[in-house]
């Protein structure tokens, strides 16, 4: 299978499905002599793993499949150190229930990528997804840990936060709070609100999807390639590859196509000598380069599509296909949000961490 590998100097590639022995990523080119603490890369796993607490509190909106998600490093690391060389990690599944899938093997869920992977395939791993299951993006996480490594280095920080979630927006932003909550928002009396209605979801047999939004400090200047690989267009390719991902937008996004070119523009003036933008809609990046603002952007997470509901679907046949009702088993999460946050900041690491070594390459 193609497209299993991001990047062009700081290469992920990543391998596994949700119910196999395991799955793992391959780092290529991180540079040698960088500091790996295998805690800072266990802490960003336990953001993102199944059954976790936040804050010492269990989320209705999360799934109750329980896996330590326990990072092995295979190589590539020496006494704290990276070599140089490919980096491999393996996260072993220990939790799998193979058996809440047998009533897939030939019929598709609505949602999700079932149909899509058997037109393409002929046939496809029908336990949990396989390799279109959410599960794969621990791979990302465990890459983002590194490559978050490299940014430290650098004075870069990336934080993401859910901004909405079952209809319930956020009207504040505070980073403290982000990891107060079972939510991941940065408004806790928002959060509880959105909690309290993820749980009616729950209760009711179906899901609920929202915003995430995503700001990363200290990016200076300089940094994103023209034309085909601008750093807003990488960004957006890593983040749209998360597979609940329906949507993206950077700064003012969608409304500034309501506003006026004067309105738009980040009128420039300096501060001490240097650049400065009086606001941000640009989100941080120009021409596909950054320009030393916060890059900012927002994303939309769909539905669960899991639910406990009656669904229509077909299945496969021996003479084609048939339409046929489907109920879902198993455990499966009500709202991403909250999961997808550490996701969201890997893959933003990742970009980011290939992009400052590309520019290496500029001057």
């Amino acid at each position: 299978m193609s497209g299993n590998t991001f990047g062009t100097i700081f290469k992920v590639t990543t391998f596994g499905e949700s119910h196999g022995a395991g799955l793992g990523v391959i780092i290529d080119g991180c540079p040698a002599g960088i500091t790996i603490n295998q805690s800072k890369i266990q802490a960003a796993l336990d953001k993102r793993r199944p059954g976790a607490a936040i804050n010492g509190i269990k989320s209705a909106a999360v799934t109750q499949r329980n896996e330590p998600d326990q990072a092995e490093i295979l190589s590539g690391v020496f006494e704290e150190k990276s070599e140089g060389t490919p980096i491999s990690i393996i996260i072993r599944n220990t939790s799998q229930h193979s058996k809440d899938y047998g009533n897939l093997v030939n019929t598709f869920r609505p949602g999700h990528a079932d149909y899509a992977y058997d037109a393409k395939y002929g046939f496809r791993d029908y336990r949990g997804g396989g390799r279109a299951s959410g599960r794969e993006t621990a791979a990302r996480v465990a890459a983002g840990a590194i490559a978050a490594m490299i940014l430290e280095e650098y004075g870069i920080k990336t934080t993401a936060y859910t901004l909405k979630a079952a209809g319930i927006q956020c009207t504040k932003k505070d980073f403290a709070a982000i990891e107060q909550n079972t939510m991941r928002a940065p408004d806790n009396e928002a959060a509880k609100l959105m909690e309290e209605k993820v749980d009616e979801y729950r209760r009711n047999g179906e899901s609920t999807g929202g915003i995430i939004e995503c700001v990363v400090k200290g990016v200076p200047a300089g940094f994103g390639e023209p034309v085909f690989d601008k750093l807003d267009a990488d960004i957006a390719k890593a983040i749209l590859s998360i597979g609940a991902v329906k949507g993206i937008e950077f700064g003012a996004g969608f409304a500034a196509a309501d506003s006026t070119g004067s309105e738009n523009n980040d009128k420039m003036r300096l501060a001490n000598g240097k650049p400065v933008f009086e606001t941000n809609n640009a989100g941080g990046i120009l021409g596909g380069i950054s320009n030393g603002n916060d890059i900012v952007f927002r994303l939309a997470v769909k539905p669960v599509p899991s639910i406990f509901k009656n669904q229509e679907t077909i299945c496969k046949t021996d003479n084609g296909f048939e339409e046929t009702d489907l109920e879902i088993k198993g455990r499966h999460d009500v709202c991403l949000c909250s999961r997808i946050v550490p996701v969201v900041e890997a893959m933003t690491n990742i970009v980011i961490a290939d992009m400052i070594l590309r520019n290496r390459c500029s001057k």
